[in-house]
């Protein structure tokens, strides 16, 4: 079992009276951020060491409880070793650090201790140097057991770093924190202004999951610029799905008056909000949201499509540009469900739509399906090849 450790004790430089854990973060405390991490990362249960309880405090520990985990507050090393199981991995994380769902996943799988650690002394992530080279950068994955020998140490000793010692001498295996890592944001703050500079570069970092070029090159830019602006304002999920809902109905609509071209720049539109609310969505650890806004997309697209394609049956008089639609959307749903890593060329439903889009402009929506068809065609037989190859 995943257990996971985070130390809300430090105030902040620049708020006396308010602990870091409880600044803002992404729309939420940066303690619910955290807690947010480890749930995504596999954690049955979360402890929170505190030195002392804060409104603030309590409110953030009360809300984070409700993501089907189980929040507990300890005061000591002594009564978090009585709360985990004896067979379970701790994933610790240092007061007051903001990291991204690779850096957690990596170090919460399963193997022996292990310490995140840089080699920059002056990193932004750098806490406590190791040794002559290495610095903790923030993350640890320890054992029960060593949470027992922090037990038996006098009361005054600091919880944080005697964990660390204890680590490191027990000979736990370095970790280095990669440029990747750094540059998604990954760092240690003890104030609120810096907190607010790291928030921004988590936020584009998690823009970053989508790998197509189309969310790549244009939705993902878009989101990037949005999300910030959205989370500071605390806009709420629903509000942006719901946004992105009216106007997928609003381009329907559109294309079955006959105003194709209309229809495709309404459904951009609401390929852009929707792909910002799923974005928003993984921030906020609602990955079962996220899922949904995806396969969102992909039944806009199959709107969409299947209305070009029927309007083009009626003004032709052949049904070969909705058996295209058909084809369209029948491939690109088995694209989807492929096991194997998607390609940065593959066709998704946003870049369906981008497709498809000056081919309606110009009034020939027929040969747009077309190529939708064999794009969709294409990606789906590289990934039977990439499955393949896979097996």
């Amino acid at each position: 079992m995943l257990a996971g450790l985070i130390f809300a004790i430090e105030e902040a430089n620049d708020r006396p009276g308010t602990l870091v854990a409880t600044l803002p973060f992404g729309g939420m405390t940066l303690l619910e951020y955290q807690i947010r991490l480890l749930v995504g990362a596999g954690a049955e249960q979360v402890l929170v060491a505190v030195g002392k309880m804060t409104p603030a405090l309590l409110a953030a520990v009360n809300r984070a409880g409700r993501r089907e985990v189980n929040v507990e507050i300890v005061r000591s090393a002594e009564e978090a070793a009585e709360k985990i199981a004896d067979d379970s991995r701790v994933l610790v994380m240092a007061d007051g650090l903001v990291t991204t769902d690779p850096v957690v996943d990596r170090m919460g799988h399963e193997g022996p201790e292990a310490l995140l650690v840089t080699d920059d002394a002056g990193s932004p992530a750098a806490i406590e140097r190791l040794d002559m080279r290495d610095s903790w950068a923030g993350v640890a994955r320890i054992s029960v057991a060593q949470l027992r020998q922090i037990a038996q140490m006098p009361e005054d000793y600091d919880f944080q770093s005697a964990l660390l010692r204890v680590a490191a001498q027990s000979g736990a295996a370095h970790v280095p924190l990669t440029a990747s890592w750094l540059r998604g944001g990954h760092a240690v703050e003890h104030s609120a202004s810096g907190l607010a500079a790291r928030n921004t570069g988590v936020l584009a970092a998690l823009t970053e999951r989508r790998v197509d070029w189309a969310d790549r090159w244009v939705f993902t830019r878009i989101a990037r610029k949005a999300l910030p602006e959205l989370v500071s304002r605390n806009v709420p999920a629903w509000g942006l799905i719901g946004g992105g809902g009216l106007l997928g109905l609003l381009s329907l609509s559109a294309i079955g008056f006959g105003w194709e071209g209309s229809g495709l720049v309404l459904s951009l539109l609401a390929a852009a909000v929707l792909a910002t609310s799923g974005a928003m969505a993984a921030l906020r650890g609602e990955e079962r949201r996220a899922q949904g806004i995806e396969w969102a997309l992909l039944a806009l697209f199959g709107g969409v499509a299947l209305g070009c394609g029927w309007i083009e049956r009626v003004r032709l008089d052949t049904t070969t540009p909705l058996v295209l639609a058909i084809v369209a959307l029948a491939a690109q749903f088995l694209v989807e469900r492929a096991p194997s890593r998607h390609r940065r060329w593959w066709a998704s439903p946003s870049a369906h739509l981008l497709l498809l889009t000056p081919f309606a402009f110009t009034g020939f929506v027929q040969f747009g399906l077309r190529a939708v068809a064999i794009y969709a065609f294409v990606t789906l037989a590289a990934a039977i090849e990439g499955t393949r190859e896979k097996a």
